[in-house]
Formats: structure tokens, C-alpha cells, sequence
């Protein structure tokens, strides 16, 4: 026997902070060393040639989830987290998803019997709050706050899942209160019902409508207005799915205030246009999702967002709906853009698109990859240092990349449970080629190597509310003191 249970030899370490040459020595699934001349180990990886990152942590995928119209996603916890691990994550985190009516209780555990016999990869999961009721507010959340679930979803548009700015105050005080973090989808329901209602009556139906009804204002104003009751509350939250250069902008403004605003932006925002809806026929309902995909001078600006502090994350936001009746297509073969499935694949390219367009083409460091992909989004969900770094003590979560690895995307290539993907034919360099969790081999060889179910539940500790999260500029804002007391 060895002293380690593997060493991973020869490679380029990188983490959010520093990139150096180190062997990497792994015992009992965590990181117990970190230098050269190890000794022994039952098995020897040679990484010569290969970056060893953090495995990824996709913190935002709908996986096994039912849609406001009780559509389910095409990928279960299996497919789902096979397809993450082949993209190089290592830990995701997907939602708990409480429709109205619904206990909170009973949505997490329907989630856990999903996850649990299927996940090959360790998991979290967010709530989504469609229905704070007085139960909900006083009794269910707090409670399963402190049981690890510390971060949750609410929408400002969806009929069935939305909820209004009261609610949403008094979800963001009772996160603030017991150290959870909000997300909020950020656009104005009125807006986009307003404009779709007009389109729809002229008999403008086409999937490109979909872009038009979501007009960036849309998403602008209801940023804007989400961190103005952030701020009232003097709440920590986070915008999910960023498009606009003005929604960039709203986040950027409060971070440089010193408030404790997040964003999070995704591949379909730096990657896909508008244009991609006005394709032949339906082709274009494959890229519908919610928010739309812009124009290129914002994609310009999603990807300025990635380097100038406006957001900390980089997400798939994988809504796997496929191209046929059982998504797309569920209300009909020719739906209306209002009926169509919204969402778009990419747990499995999210890593790659982003390596090769940002870290390849000089557009982002290596360590600035690392902390958008895995770090940062261990630190705001409360999974730090254990996930989203390689350090001794930490969980031997590595993805050993190969920088120099060029494939062209298509769907064959795939391991999720979707007949397409909206980056058909993109050529990328640089892929990850072992895929290590918790000192497992999970990806090797492009082969599967762990048994479905392997994965871990991780329980996350809340924050304390008066603490940094990476990139705050200061604790949590003590100039609106008389919104704070009265929460």
C-alpha cells in the first residue's frame, strides 16, 4: 500500500488565486498534499501536459424538475449528472421546485428520492419559493435553513411561479435573518405579457417573437427594482441568468456601492443571438429560454461582465426540454413562442465553450475561469473550502484538463438525455479528460467509471449574515439601518 490513495503527477495546478507545478496527493477522497517527490500511491495519474482545476460546480440546472405547466426535463438525476461529469463538474446543484400549494417538506424529499439512487456526482439543491405562505415564512423555511438547504429561488414573472414585491420582501428578511442567500429570476411579468398580447393579436407567433416580447427592459427594470428591495432589506441576493448590458450594469452599480449583489450569466448569453430564433420554421424554438438570447453588442457586454467584477458566476441554467412532443412541442407541433417550452441544454458544454472562447482566446485568465466555474459559486452557496478549490483538507474534486484537446460539439458527442444541442458544430480546444470526485475516478478515457447513485448529498451551513462573500466590497450595508431593524 502506498502512502496515497492516488497521486495525480506532473500537472499545472490552478485555483481562483495562484497557477503553479504540483503532484497532487489524495487520501481517504480528500487532498492531503500538495508538492513534488510525494512517495507512493496505490495508482499514479501522469497529468504532464494537463491543467488539474477544481472540478466544476454547475450552480444553477434544472434536472428531474417539473415546469410551472408540469412539464418535466428530459434529464433525471442519472443523465443529468452523467452529463455534468463528462463536462467536468464534480458537484451541481439543482432545485427544489414547490409549485403552489405545495409543503416545502414534501418537495424535498419527492427531490431526494429522485437524486438520491441516481446522482454519480455529489448534489445540493435550491429551493424555489412560489408559495411563501405564513407556514412557509415562519416555520418551513427557517427550519430547513439550518437543515442545509440555504439558498432558494423566486421568480418575478411566470403566472404560476411568480411572486410580488411584498412577498419577495419578506423572503429576503427572513433569508438575511437566518444567513441564506436569494436568487431572484429578474423579469417584469407585466412587460412581457403586455408586448406578447400585441404580437400574438397581429398573429406575430413565430418562435423569434419569443425574443421580442422579452424586451430587455424587461429584465433591466426588474433587476433594478430587485435590488432596490435588496437594498431595503439589506439582503444579500443574487440575478440569475444576466442578458442585457443593462441588467450588467444595475448589478455592477450596487457592487460598487458596496452592496451585496451577485450575478450569474450563462453560456447562451455569450454563444447564441436573437437571430438564432428566426431560424427556418421551428428551428428556433431550440433556443428559446428565458431571458432570451440578445445581439452580439450584448454578448460584448456578458462577456466584459466576466471580467470587471459584475458577476461572479457562470452557470448552464440546463433546461433540458427535447425537440418533440414530450418538450418543445408539448402543446402542439406548431405552438404559438408563448407555448413553447422554454429552456435550452448545456450542463455538458458549459466548461468547454467557456475555456476555449475566454481562457483560449485571452479573453479571461486561467484563474478567473477557475473562480467563475467552481470557486465562486462554492463560496456563495456555502460549499467553501470543502468544494471549488484544491487544497489540503479540501474534497479531491480534479478535473484534469487538456488544454490542446480540439472537438467540434454536436449532439453524438453528448451524454445527456436531449436530441440537440444549440452548440451543433462549434469547435472548441480544450476539454476535460479525467474527472475525479471525492478521490473517485468518475470520467476516465471518455468511459463512465462510478455506479449510478455514488454521488453524495452536501449539507451547507447557513452564512453568518454579517460576512464577505467573494468580492463583496464590505459587510452588509449599515447606511439603511432602519430597514434592518424592523426585519
Amino acid at each position: 500500500m502506498g502512502n496515497f490513495d492516488l497521486i495525480i503527477k506532473g500537472g499545472t495546478v490552478a485555483t481562483a488565486a495562484d497557477t503553479f507545478r504540483s503532484d497532487v496527493g489524495i487520501r481517504d477522497g480528500r487532498v492531503v498534499a500538495l508538492g513534488h517527490d510525494l512517495g507512493s500511491a496505490d495508482r499514479e495519474i501522469d497529468a504532464g501536459g494537463m491543467l488539474v482545476l477544481p472540478g466544476g460546480i454547475d450552480a444553477h440546472c434544472h434536472i428531474e424538475q417539473e415546469s410551472s405547466t408540469m412539464l418535466m426535463t428530459a434529464d433525471d438525476y442519472y443523465s443529468g449528472s452523467v452529463s455534468a461529469a463528462f463536462g467536468g463538474n464534480t458537484t451541481f446543484i439543482p432545485f427544489a421546485a414547490q409549485h403552489r400549494g405545495q409543503n416545502l417538506r414534501d418537495v424535498v424529499q419527492i427531490t431526494h428520492d429522485r437524486a438520491g439512487p441516481k446522482s454519480v456526482i455529489d448534489y445540493a439543491f435550491h429551493l424555489i419559493i412560489s408559495d411563501p405562505t405564513e407556514n412557509v415564512l415562519g416555520q418551513e423555511l427557517p427550519a430547513l435553513i439550518m437543515e442545509g438547504y440555504t439558498s432558494f429561488k423566486v421568480y418575478m414573472t411566470y403566472e404560476m411561479l411568480k411572486i410580488d414585491d411584498r412577498q419577495m420582501l419578506d423572503v429576503l428578511s427572513l433569508a438575511r435573518r437566518h444567513g441564506a442567500m436569494t436568487m431572484v429570476h429578474a423579469e417584469n411579468n407585466d412587460v412581457i405579457n403586455w408586448l406578447s398580447e400585441r404580437l400574438l393579436t397581429r398573429g406575430y407567433v413565430a418562435p423569434k417573437y419569443h425574443a421580442v416580447s422579452h424586451n430587455p427592459i424587461a429584465e433591466s427594470e426588474a433587476s433594478r427594482r430587485a435590488i432596490d428591495l435588496a437594498r431595503l432589506a439589506d439582503a444579500k441576493m443574487l440575478i440569475v441568468h444576466v442578458s442585457t448590458p443593462e441588467a450588467a450594469q444595475a448589478i455592477l452599480n450596487a457592487r460598487n456601492q458596496g452592496l451585496p449583489i451577485y450575478g450569474e450569466t450563462c453560456p447562451q448569453y455569450l454563444f447564441l443571438t436573437a437571430e438564432d430564433l428566426d431560424r427556418d420554421g421551428m428551428e428556433g424554438a431550440k433556443f428559446c429560454c428565458s431571458p432570451p438570447p440578445r445581439d452580439k453588442a450584448g454578448q460584448e457586454a456578458i462577456w466584459l461582465g466576466l471580467t470587471n467584477g459584475t458577476f461572479q458566476v457562470f452557470s448552464s441554467d440546463h433546461a433540458p426540454y427535447r425537440f418533440d412532443d414530450t418538450g418543445k412541442f408539448s402543446a402542439g407541433p406548431n405552438p404559438t413562442f408563448k407555448k413553447i417550452a422554454n429552456g435550452v441544454p448545456g450542463i455538458e458544454t458549459r466548461m468547454p465553450l467557456l475555456f476555449s472562447e475566454g481562457v483560449g482566446k485571452g479573453r479571461l485568465s486561467l484563474n478567473q475561469f477557475v473562480a467563475l466555474t467552481s470557486t465562486n459559486a462554492a463560496k456563495i452557496y456555502g460549499l467553501h473550502p470543502r468544494k471549488g478549490t484544491i487544497a489540503v483538507g479540501s474534497d479531491a474534486d480534479i478535473t484534469i484538463w487538456d488544454p490542446n484537446w480540439k472537438r467540434t460539439i454536436t449532439r453524438s458527442i453528448l451524454h445527456d438525455n436531449m436530441d440537440y444541442t444549440p452548440y451543433e458544430g462549434m469547435e472548441v480546444t480544450g476539454w476535460p479528460k479525467t474527472v475525479i470526485s471525492r478521490g473517485r475516478i468518475v470520467v476516465e478515457d471518455e468511459t463512465l467509471r462510478v455506479e449510478r447513485g455514488s454521488g453524495q448529498f452536501l449539507e451547507r451551513q447557513p452564512m453568518d449574515p454579517k460576512t464577505e462573500g467573494p468580492g463583496d466590497k464590505a459587510p452588509l450595508s449599515s447606511s439603511n439601518t432602519f430597514g434592518a431593524d424592523l426585519m
